[in-house]
Order: structure tokens, then sequence, then C-alpha cells
């Protein structure tokens, strides 16, 4: 397979994610789970980085394989993943509310919020456009805030309903997570509102600088949290 092959087969592989992560969200949660062996029913532990399945005695040790910290789990990966959730959703008010962009002209000279440009792509006919940013830089760090949050909650309230559906969630939101190609966005915003034919000096905001930390700090939030955790409470409860 060519590289040019493999680059089609990846793009083409990533709506196919998203899709299987939708695609069993409506299942009864109440279904019963199928008995499978799990690393701690066979004594083995899983390195973070490569995968590698090692006996339960080396952890604390190095993976033989990539030489990662083995542990059973994240080490503090509900503290981590809260600090970066609660940081993402200090700065998500003023990455939409400061001005993300300013623009100065011979005649005039503006500040533009993301909500101001998605309005003034929607006014000027770019509606597609207006949706795409809209999608991109509002709905979907809101999504991921709101599903970390609640796959975090059910995590402390240790509940067992609906774990395959949250499992879920969180594949759906790693695939997202993959889709954060912001800068395409800002350029095309930019393109739209600095018109041909005219001297304007474009700067980055302070928005601009809040919504890159939003995104940095979601997308950490989804590393830190282990999903696993979800799945240690129904272990507890089998056993």
């Amino acid at each position: 397979m060519t590289m040019h092959q493999s680059g089609q087969a990846a793009s083409a592989g990533t709506p196919g994610l998203l899709a299987d992560a939708l695609a069993d969200l409506t299942d009864d949660p109440d279904a019963p789970l199928p008995c499978v062996p799990t690393a701690g029913d066979l004594d083995l532990v899983s390195c973070h980085a490569c995968s590698k399945l090692s006996p339960r005695q080396r952890e604390g040790s190095t993976c033989l394989r990539c030489g990662g910290a083995l542990s059973r789990r994240k080490p503090a990966s509900l503290s981590r993943t809260w600090a970066f959730l609660v940081a993402a959703c200090i700065l998500y008010i003023p990455a939409n509310t400061l001005p993300i962009m300013l623009t100065s002209s011979l005649r005039d000279s503006q500040q533009d919020t993301i909500l101001s440009g998605i309005i003034y792509l929607w006014l000027t006919g770019a509606r597609m456009l207006a949706l795409i940013v809209l999608v991109a830089s509002i709905i979907v760090p809101l999504m991921k805030i709101l599903i970390l949050t609640y796959l975090l909650l059910s995590v402390h309230w240790r509940s067992t309903r609906g774990i395959r559906q949250r499992t879920r969630l969180y594949r759906m939101i790693e695939v997202i997570g993959r889709w954060s190609m912001l800068d395409i966005f800002v350029v095309a915003l930019l393109a739209a509102l600095v018109r041909d034919g005219i001297l304007a000096t474009v700067l980055p905001g302070p928005g601009a600088m809040a919504f890159g930390a939003v995104v940095v700090m979601t997308m950490l939030a989804s590393l830190s949290f282990d999903p696993r955790l979800m799945w240690d409470v129904l272990e507890k409860k089998d056993g």
C-alpha cells in the first residue's frame, strides 16, 4: 500500500470510528455483560505506552519493551483529569467572550469574537462555513467538557449502569479530538473577515490564546482519564 493510499484509508477510517462510537449508544443499559477474563483476573498489567502485557509482579517497574512505567491504572487519573477539566471550564468563558482577532485597516478597525465571526459568516452567505466554525469552536469543546464531567461523576458515584455506553462516549470524544484542526478554521475565519483589496492588519486577540488553551486542556483531560476506572466498580461488585 502506498503512502497516498494509507492516508486515504486513515481519513476514511476516522468517520467510520465515529460512526461505530455513536452506533450503539442507544443499547439497553441494563443488558447483561459478557463474562470475559480481564488482565487483573489473569494477574497481568498492561503498559500504558505500548500495551504490552506483563506479570502483575512487575507493577511499579519498567516495561521490557518500551521502558515505560508499569501501573495497573494511570497514576492520579481522577485528580489530574479534574484539574484539566476545571481549567478548561474557566478558560471557556474568555475564549468565547474576548476578541479572538483584532482587524485594522485604512478605514476602520474592529474586534471579533468567535460568535461575531460566526454571525458575520452567516449574514454574508457563507452559512456552511459558519456551521463548521460553530461546531468546531463552540459545540465540540463544550460537548467534550460535559461528557468528561459525566464520566468523572459516574466514577465518583460508583455507578454500574450503562458502562458500555459510557465507554463508547469516551471513545467518541477521543475520535473528535483528532478533528481539532483549529488552524484551518481560524484561517478560514480570517479570510472571510479580511476583504480583498484593503490594506489590513490582523492580530490575534486574547480570546485566541484562551481558545487554544481550552483545546489543550480538554485534550489533556481526555488523555489523563482512565476509562478502566469505570469497570473497576463492576469487578469489585462481581467479586
